[in-house]
């Protein structure tokens, strides 16, 4: 097992008095499938940007893997496929391509096309491909079903769900259902890790803040009674 290990996390925006994260602290594992969830704003893509290095922070981030982002973007694109996918895996053999294709159904011969000429979902998935098949990294999935229709993110979703080993963000619900393991939560002032896939961490989530409106109540009614 390798941990991901993020211990007493500060950062800020140039020119922000507000910290996005503040003495932040988590503990990852590096072979779960963690969605990472929360309100527009609270860091969701920062948090990414800092474990790529791309920020200064207070703080440590320490782990024993090498992050992949995802987005990238590709350089001569003119170029076909398959001289994109050699570049950037120089040492991966072509049946290890193929069989990443045939498990996200795609056509081997759009190897054989420019990567220009391939629609956004098949760039998608042949990136995706790529990353899976670089040794001993984690990725860092920022909203990757952005240019895939209803089919296509159900094939990417599946595909995920046989991987380990990412963070995965994602505005679409049924998705994360479908591949995720854990659901990491960015709240305003913590964060909050659990087991599972987005539809129990939303139940829990519900019952603990009916309960703390349930409380809160009750602590107003007694405020009334003792006045």
């Amino acid at each position: 097992m390798s941990l991901i290990q993020i211990t007493d996390l500060t950062f800020a925006y140039d020119g922000s008095w507000d910290n996005v994260f503040e003495h932040a602290s988590l503990q990852l594992d590096t072979s779960w499938r963690l969605g990472l969830v929360g309100r527009n704003g609270r860091g969701k893509t920062t948090l990414l940007r800092l474990l790529m290095g791309e920020y200064e922070y207070a703080g440590t981030i320490s782990a024993s893997v090498t992050f992949d982002y995802f987005p990238f973007p590709v350089s001569r694109p003119e170029r076909d496929a398959m001289e994109v996918v050699e570049s950037l895996l120089p040492e991966t053999e072509s049946w290890e391509i193929y069989r990443e294709l045939s498990a996200l159904e795609m056509d081997p011969e759009v190897l054989f096309r420019p990567f220009s000429s391939l629609s956004n979902g098949e760039q998608t998935k042949l990136l995706l491909a790529v990353l899976f098949l670089r040794p001993n990294r984690f990725l860092l999935l920022d909203e990757p079903t952005n240019h895939l229709d209803l089919e296509g993110r159900q094939v990417v979703s599946h595909y995920l769900s046989r991987k380990q080993g990412f963070i995965l963000v994602s505005h679409d619900r049924a998705f994360l259902d479908g591949c995720v393991d854990h659901i990491l939560s960015i709240n305003k002032q913590n964060f909050d890790l659990q087991q599972g896939n987005f539809s129990s961490w939303w139940e829990n989530k519900q019952r603990r803040d009916q309960w703390e409106r349930a409380e809160n109540e009750k602590l107003r009614r007694d405020i009334a009674r003792l006045d």
